[in-house]
């Protein structure tokens, strides 16, 4: 569908995987068509994996644009985890732009888009016409969607970790501090994507890092 570019059009950013121990973090930014069916979407948090991947597969099929960018362990180290997000999503966003930026036939002006970010910070785009909404990701459809595409990519990504490093069980709780997640990192060492500056109550005793 062609959009109009004389009308606001939405761009949505969220990311997934602030929490976690170890691994990346993820973020997405999407635009949907005027169109969009958006009875299925919702916090990530809030769907089932199998309304999940329906979702995931509807926005990657009907998005009008969509990219996901990635910031790792070690930059999280480095920066901290609300900086790493915050690149994530300039990452996410520079891709997309990218994308557009190769089609003979523009879709949509980067200056003409409405970006809202779910949360109290936003990255560093260059541009104006970007804010930050709590909770935008159970409010606006956009942000819904790049919510979606962000847990389900992070997902994806810590499965295939767990190909690599089956020890710690990453395909089961994604690299967050759940109880089995520590009892391998008590029995293993810390992993490779281990987030070494992530602060665990009690760590000093169990000489994680």
């Amino acid at each position: 569908m062609k959009l109009d570019l004389n009308s606001p059009i939405i761009c949505g950013l969220d990311e997934a995987g602030r929490g976690p121990m170890a691994g990346p973090v993820c973020a997405a930014s999407v635009i949907l068509p005027l169109d969009f069916d958006c009875s299925f979407l919702n916090d990530s948090k809030k769907l089932t994996k199998k309304r999940l991947d329906f979702a995931m597969r509807e926005i990657l099929l009907h998005a009008q644009a969509w990219s996901v960018g990635w910031a790792y362990p070690e930059e999280i180290d480095r920066i901290n985890i609300l900086q790493a997000s915050l690149l994530a999503m300039k990452r996410s966003f520079e891709g997309m732009m990218r994308k557009e930026a190769s089609l003979e036939e523009k879709s949509f002006d980067p200056k003409k888009l409405e970006i809202i970010v779910d949360g109290l910070f936003v990255p560093d785009l260059g541009l104006e016409n970007c804010r930050a909404i709590p909770r935008a990701d159970a409010t606006c459809p956009a942000v819904m969607a790049a919510s979606i595409l962000a847990k389900t990519a992070r997902d994806r990504m810590m499965m295939r970790y767990s190909w690599l490093y089956p020890q710690y069980g990453y395909e089961q709780h994604k690299g967050y501090p759940t109880k089995g997640h520590i009892e391998a990192m008590k029995q293993n060492g810390p992993s490779p994507i281990q987030r070494k500056s992530f602060h665990l109550k009690g760590e000093g005793q169990l000489g994680l890092f």
